[in-house]
This record gives C-alpha cells, sequence and structure tokens, in this order.
C-alpha cells in the first residue's frame, strides 16, 4: 500500500507564503508610529530618521513587489498597516489647504553665502509681494548687493550678523538673540497696520551624518534651546519666527518650538513643502512658525542661486 501526502490547497498556501516580508511591513508600520522611541544617544538616530520620515513610505513598495511575486495573501495584508500608519501620519499633508486672503505675508530664505546672483535673487524674492523677507546666511561682503536691491519695496531693513530682514512696514526694538557665539539670530516687532507682530529670524547651526560621530546635531539642539527661551520671552500677542532651522518639524528637537508655535505649511500648505537641496527637495528645513495669528496659505518659492527654496507663507490676524 503506498503512501500519499496531501498538498495544502492553493487558497491555504498563499496565507502561509510571505511571512518574512509580513514581519518587515509590521517592522515599517512600527517605525511610522513609535518613531519616538527611536533613541537619540546613539548618534541622535532618532532626530536623523525623523528628519526623513515622509520618505519611509517608499519601503512599501519593494515590500509590495515581493508580495506580489510571493504571491502572499499574508503579506499584501500586512502591508495594509504600513500604508494606513503613513496615511494617518502625512496623508493631510497632500492636499492643498491654502485659502485666499491674509493680512501679512512673509517670505523666508537662506541664500547661501556663496550664491552668484545676490541681486537677482534678491528682486526674485520681491516678486513674491510679501510684506516681510527674511534672509539667512548673509556674507557681509555681499549685503550691500540685497540692500539696493530691495531698497525701494522695502524701506525698513535690519542686518544682525548672517540674519536680516526686510519689511515694508516699520520695525522697532530690533536686536540679535544670542543662540551661538556669533549672531545667526535676530527679533524685531513689526508694526502692520493691524497691530504688532514679533517677528523672530534664524539660521541654526548645521548638522552632518558621520560615519564615526553618526547625526552630529547637538550644536543645533543647544542653539534651538535658546531660542526657544526667546520666543517664550516675547509677550507679544502675535509671533512669527522664520529661518533655517537645519532641522524639520517632524524632527523631536524641533519639539521646544513646535509645543507653542504651529508649523504654517502644515496647517495651510500645499504639499510637504520640501526646501532642500534646492535641485532635489528631500526636506523642508526652511521653516515658518507661528502663534496668535491663523496661518491661511505656505507655498515654496521657484529656486534662486541657494542650495535652499524660499518659503513663504500668509496669515491673518
Amino acid at each position: 500500500m503506498t503512501a500519499t501526502t496531501e498538498r495544502p490547497a492553493a487558497g491555504r498556501e498563499t496565507w502561509r507564503r510571505g511571512r518574512v516580508v509580513a514581519a518587515f511591513a509590521v517592522l515599517t508600520a512600527l517605525l511610522l508610529l513609535a518613531h519616538p522611541l527611536v533613541p537619540n544617544w546613539a548618534g541622535n538616530a532618532g532626530s536623523l530618521l525623523e528628519t526623513f520620515l515622509p520618505w519611509t513610505g517608499l519601503l512599501v513598495v519593494p515590500l509590495l513587489v515581493a508580495a506580489l511575486l510571493r504571491r502572499s495573501a499574508l503579506a499584501l495584508v500586512a502591508l495594509l498597516l504600513p500604508a494606513l500608519a503613513w496615511g494617518a501620519s502625512f496623508g493631510g499633508r497632500l492636499f492643498d489647504k491654502r485659502e485666499p486672503g491674509g493680512d501679512l505675508t512673509i517670505v523666508s530664505h537662506n541664500v547661501n553665502d556663496e550664491n552668484p546672483d545676490p541681486a537677482g535673487t534678491a528682486r526674485a524674492l520681491a516678486a513674491a509681494g510679501a510684506q516681510v523677507i527674511a534672509l539667512e546666511e548673509l556674507k557681509k561682503s555681499e549685503v550691500p548687493k540685497y540692500e539696493d536691491a530691495l531698497a525701494a519695496a522695502y524701506p525698513y531693513h535690519s542686518v544682525q550678523g548672517t540674519v536680516g530682514v526686510w519689511s515694508t512696514y516699520p520695525l522697532r526694538d530690533t536686536r540679535p538673540v544670542a543662540i551661538m557665539p556669533w549672531t545667526r539670530a535676530l527679533q524685531t516687532t513689526v508694526d502692520t497696520p493691524k497691530g504688532p507682530v514679533a517677528v523672530f529670524v534664524a539660521h541654526l547651526p548645521s548638522v552632518r551624518v558621520r560615519l564615526d560621530a553618526g547625526f552630529t546635531a547637538n550644536g543645533r539642539d543647544a542653539a534651538m534651546g535658546l531660542l526657544a527661551d526667546a520666543v517664550a520671552a516675547e509677550a507679544a500677542p502675535r509671533t512669527v519666527l522664520v529661518g533655517d532651522f537645519n532641522g524639520t518639524a517632524d524632527d523631536r528637537a524641533l519639539a521646544p518650538i513646535t509645543a507653542r508655535l504651529r508649523a504654517a505649511q502644515d496647517a495651510a500648505g500645499d504639499g510637504f513643502g520640501f526646501s532642500w537641496p534646492a535641485a532635489l527637495p528631500l526636506a523642508r528645513i526652511d521653516q515658518i512658525f507661528v502663534g496668535g495669528v491663523r496661518p491661511v496659505a505656505a507655498w515654496t518659492l521657484p529656486a534662486t542661486g541657494s542650495d535652499h527654496l524660499p518659503v513663504a507663507a500668509t496669515v491673518a490676524f
């Protein structure tokens, strides 16, 4: 008598295949949902992950291909978990939330101290029609070129160290903010027809990814704390904080700011608004944060001679 072995039904087999792919799908979902648990003590790994967090959704693509090749129903169902996690976290940013109207438009731009065309960059920013323009990474020898190009439309301005602000409305009480040994932040009050607005302009220390040290963001994080203290000490009912933060609003390092102010792009933007690098934007490290006003629109402007894209926002009082 010959023994026979029954093969499992084809339907049941599709649920048994692809367990490894399914496991990676679950891990991807956990990464999206539990990223705050990724520790920073090992080379600031948590902050590095959060800098590019929206891009983790791309992990679903090779997993989907693997699931289809394996003909695995289990893996396909498991892939719903990271897809839903990504959608819950970032799906709202895919829609255009901009509205017409508003009372004040602000443009912020890291112009790059090696910008080959400062005057052209200034004219491009002025063409946006903003009432306030904030510039970061100003090179001292190039400041007169920005001043000349913006003088006609922006009669009020102040440059403090490597940051500056130009305005169609009067400025007062302008002063540097000590976040580093040299001046890379300022504070001023813009007297608009509808009332004063406290405006902060900042350029936080650069970050790097190094094999021996990981994500070198400690200097940035220390400056972030000092900047957050200065913003917290501001008594004005309306506050706008702009600049190059070398970090995204998803990065836990910006929590001292995001706990107090709203990111205009997240509240009223069109898409993710990635601003760096200009040639192929991967992250929004140039920010406009607001408090005491309502963001009605936020967007990026076309590339200039800088390695960053300019960012803009309109707010309503």
